[in-house]
């Protein structure tokens, strides 16, 4: 039975007591007036007019109050109706998307924008579950929690990542309701969502250029300072050490000066490559601004992983770095501390680093200084072989043993190469790995080579004296004194005071030194060609010829480097360069030299090649002049 019906009901019943009431209390008005039977009937009549006329009058109201709640009824639903008619405007134009399901989870309607953000249509979700969008990146207790909001307080925010029909997972940042009928008994839900992928990456972006620099990409120093603290965190909780690295560009200011700005940010870039290549992954490379770069090298334990990083660093840009026309040389100087021996906070470590920094610049540039107490030893100990070294020039301590060179063909002795050795009074021979890069730093190996010229020169002389038929002796001229001018005015004095044929000597430099000033390394190999000596470039194929400038240059004879030679004859790529290097020097007419030649599979190998000339342990070791064998 409907409520209008009840009501009709209820008021009929009342309007029948009410007239019982009135017929019992009107009668009993009457027998207290009078007793006269005519009196009693006209007394009947009068009331039963009266209630007519009341009857009529409450009909009138009644239905006067009717019909003025039926107007308003009818201007409320037609209010309802405006209502919903723009609520279903908004519901389809809003670029919200909006998705109602029924109490069991059912979808019974969506708007426009969910369909153009999902890429589903109406059809394809009305009676699915929304479980249908899940993504797969939040677990049950995330849904769970979600569940928990709704029964509880009837509506739930925040981020969740759906799927789309396109299977493409976004995050949305949704408002899901629940909604109750008149009774108050729960009907349907509500999930009202946005597309916040924009914002996020916009997020992403912004986070990026707060932490990296815009030029190269890599870290920048609020970065990189974050990361060295959680290194430290994480390396004192492993009881291990980390190495921190401050790498700043020599004479980089000069670049900008010289060629602009454009030009020195591109290096920049290009250095960020290359240092990239260098380090690999598991370590944190930045920019800290300028051209200071910073390397955090995790799981450092010891200052000589720390001092071969850097010095693989320092090699690798030397290397020219080519781009618009230009060919550019750069060097490095680094400065390193370490954790925790230098420093306990990011901070100090950094701060030590530069102080090391501001040392390797003092040494001469190019080369790297540690923050320790190795760092004095170190400086202390270059110092003092650096001493010695010159002591040992004075004191002729410096010894010349010369490694037979042999014809590959006829498998003889053909010439020699000489080379430098210690013999230290107290330390006895030292290694030539242990004082060259000293020599080299301090500027002495020029006047380490140059004596060493004189010194080969005179025993070639000897040896043909005594009847010994060699071809040549080979000397090597470092970059420092390849640089130098007067190198022609050396070797043409060595030559005239010994008296030995300039045929005879060979004189080696290597690929770098003549590609390190190409122009002024093709003037001084002209000159000494002049002089009638031999030219041979040293390490070919480890440096950056050009193999146009090789062309122009007066030389006779390519040396393979050794580390080529060492994986002949099965490795594949040494394989590949060294009969490249081969065919190169036939077709330009020259000799080819491999070093390091260790086995008679290499030998062979070099031969079958038609590669002339071997040296190497197989053929003999250096030894001095009196222990060269002659069989």
């Amino acid at each position: 039975m409907s409520v209008s019906v009840r009501d009709a009901l209820r008021m009929a019943g009342l309007y029948v007591l009410f007239s019982i009431l009135w017929l019992a209390l009107s009668e009993l008005v009457l027998h207290g007036m009078t007793e006269n039977p005519l009196a009693l009937a006209v007394g009947r009549q009068i009331n039963v007019v009266l209630w007519v006329m009341l009857s009529a009058a409450l009909i009138f109201v009644s239905r006067a109050r009717l019909l003025d709640f039926i107007g308003i009824g009818a201007r409320l639903r037609s209010e309802d109706r405006e209502r919903l008619r723009m609520a279903a405007a908004v519901f389809d134009s809003t670029l919200e998307g909006v998705l109602v399901t029924d109490r069991n989870g059912l979808i019974v309607h969506v708007n426009r924008a969910f369909m153009r953000i999902t890429g589903y249509q109406q059809e394809e979700v009305i009676g699915q579950r929304p479980s249908k969008f899940k993504s797969g990146r939040h677990g049950a207790p995330f849904y769970q929690q979600i569940y928990a909001a709704l029964a509880e307080q009837g509506e739930w925010s925040g981020e969740i990542w759906n799927r789309r029909k396109s299977g493409e997972i976004y995050p949305q940042w949704q408002t899901i309701c629940a909604i109750h009928d008149d009774s108050g008994a729960l009907s349907h839900y509500v999930a009202v969502f946005s597309d916040i992928s924009v914002i996020k990456h916009t997020e992403q972006e912004l986070a990026y250029l707060v932490h990296h620099d815009p030029l190269t990409g890599l870290p920048n120093r609020l970065l990189f300072n974050d990361r060295a603290m959680q290194a430290m965190a994480a390396a004192q909780a492993n009881k291990r050490g980390c190495a921190l690295l401050l790498l700043d560009l020599d004479h980089f200011q000069s670049i900008n000066d010289g060629l602009g700005h454009t030009i020195g940010d591109q290096l920049l870039k290009l250095v960020g490559e290359r240092l990239r290549e260098v380090l690999g992954s598991g370590v944190t490379l930045a920019r800290l601004g300028g051209d200071e770069f910073g390397v955090l090298a995790e799981s450092c334990q010891q200052v000589g992983q720390a001092g071969k990083l850097a010095q693989s660093i320092i090699e690798r840009l030397k290397e020219p770095f080519c781009f618009e026309g230009n060919r550019l040389f750069i060097s490095a100087s680094i400065g390193i501390s370490l954790f925790p021996n230098d420093a306990l906070s990011a901070e100090q470590l950094l701060r030590n680093a530069d102080s090391a920094l501001f040392k390797a610049k003092s040494n001469g540039r190019a080369c790297y200084a540690l923050y320790t107490e190795e760092l004095t030893a170190h400086a202390q100990q270059r110092v003092e072989t650096a001493g010695e070294l010159r002591r040992a020039l004075e004191q002729q301590e410096l010894r010349v043993f010369f490694q037979p060179v042999y014809d590959l063909f006829t498998a003889r002795m053909i010439g020699v190469e000489a080379l430098v050795r210690w013999q230290h009074p107290v330390r006895g021979l030292v290694p030539p790995g242990e004082f060259i890069p000293i020599a080299e730093r301090t500027g002495l190996i020029a006047e380490i080579d140059a004596w060493v010229l004189r010194q080969a020169c005179r025993q070639m002389m000897q040896w043909q004296v005594e009847g010994r038929q060699l071809a040549f002796v080979a000397v090597n001229i470092s970059s420092r004194l390849f640089s130098q001018r007067d190198l022609y005015r050396q070797v043409a004095d060595a030559l005239h005071d010994t008296g030995l044929d300039p045929s005879l000597l060979e004189l080696e430099v290597t690929e770098s030194a003549v590609m390190e000033d190409p122009e002024v390394a093709l003037e001084q190999l002209h000159r000494l060609r002049e002089l009638g000596v031999t030219l041979a470039i040293d390490d070919f194929g480890t440096g950056y010829s050009s193999l146009l400038r090789l062309k122009r240059m007066p030389v006779q004879k390519l040396k393979i480097d050794q580390g080529f030679v060492a994986g002949l004859p099965h490795d594949e790529d040494d394989i590949a360069i060294v009969r490249v290097i081969i065919a190169l020097a036939r077709s330009m007419g020259m000799q080819v030299h491999a070093e390091g030649v260790e086995q008679a599979e290499q030998a062979r190998f070099l031969l079958e090649q038609q590669c002339q000339l071997g040296q190497g342990y197989w053929f003999g070791r250096p030894v001095p002049a009196a222990e060269l064998h002659w069989g």
